[in-house]
């Protein structure tokens, strides 16, 4: 006879041990706070801009005052008396017609210039960047590679080709060969190559966007930061111009401004008291543009960089 075993009790799933909490680092001494400028950042802040402003002071001086004490030995460093007659003697002798003449030519010329060459130079930098085309990196490589050649070598068939189309001593011969530059091309194919994702291209070609509604509606955003760059240093570019206005307007009575400079103050002996009262009227608009438009790259550059 046998006796009935007693079962065998459940086993029982090991309990898990408890994890013992990890160890937390500490946070690292001024974590989490703003950081302020110490008073050195500030006296080397405000020696720079010192540094940046005082060209601009010695013009108004220089403005302010006669040639005898502009060209003397110390130099004078406070503003004199004769401020308002040199700006009304350079404004009604400048370039023969006056400085109201030659900043409004200035304006017309920089102002279409900068046009054409932000529009263009993002057309073909996004083409560069974004559209898939045969031949694509050598007509890059053509176009950097006319960055090596020296803008003197070309001022002589421009000339002709000016002359050839009849644009002799006109303001348009100062805008067509300045519509497009390779440095505007490069540097917009540069900033789209990294600022524009391909995705949001394929998605507004689902969408059934054709190319150019594409450019407006998302590369355009997109580029606002580096299209206000490259818009200001046109513009500065395109009104301190000299070599080629001088040589394309010669013997005309509708200068631009740097031109209209070249035959201030000449005479019997130089009186550069009146270029510089010239010089600073021809700075003021340049100064309007930093001040409107500088504000836009600050913009564009905080908003670029607090999108996901």
């Amino acid at each position: 006879m046998t006796t009935a075993q007693p079962a065998a009790p459940a086993r029982t799933a090991p309990s898990a041990r408890p994890r013992r909490p990890g160890r937390l680092r500490p946070p690292r001494p001024g974590a989490g706070r703003q950081h302020h400028a110490g008073p050195l950042a500030h006296l080397v802040l405000a020696a720079v801009a010192l540094a940046s402003l005082f060209p601009l002071y010695w013009t108004l001086v220089a403005a302010s005052t006669d040639t005898h004490r502009v060209v003397s030995s110390p130099p004078p460093l406070l503003p004199g008396g004769n401020l308002f007659h040199n700006l009304d003697y350079a404004w009604h002798n400048a370039g023969g017609r006056g400085m109201g003449v030659a900043l409004l030519n200035s304006t017309l010329v920089a102002g279409s210039v900068t046009l054409g060459t932000v529009t263009f130079s993002l057309l073909a930098g996004f083409a560069f960047a974004k559209l898939p085309f045969r031949g694509r990196g050598v007509l890059m490589a053509l176009v950097v590679a006319t960055l090596a050649v020296p803008a003197q070598l070309s001022v002589v068939p421009l000339f002709i080709l000016m002359k050839n189309l009849g644009l002799g001593n006109h303001l348009g011969a100062l805008v067509l060969p300045s519509l497009v530059t390779a440095f505007g091309v490069f540097f917009m194919r540069q900033y789209l190559v990294q600022a524009l994702p391909t995705e949001l291209l394929e998605a507004a070609r689902m969408d059934g966007a054709n190319s150019l509604r594409t450019v407006w509606h998302v590369v355009v955003p997109i580029a606002r930061p580096a299209l206000a760059v490259l818009g200001m240093l046109t513009f500065v570019q395109s009104w301190n111009d000299f070599l080629w206005p001088i040589i394309a307007m010669n013997g005309s009575t509708n200068p631009t401004v740097q031109v209209a400079l070249a035959g201030l103050g000449t005479g019997w002996s130089t009186d550069w008291s009146v270029i510089t009262a010239g010089a600073l009227i021809g700075t003021l608009p340049l100064l309007l543009v930093f001040v409107l438009f500088g504000r836009h790259i600050v913009g564009g550059i905080t908003q670029g960089a607090v999108k996901g």
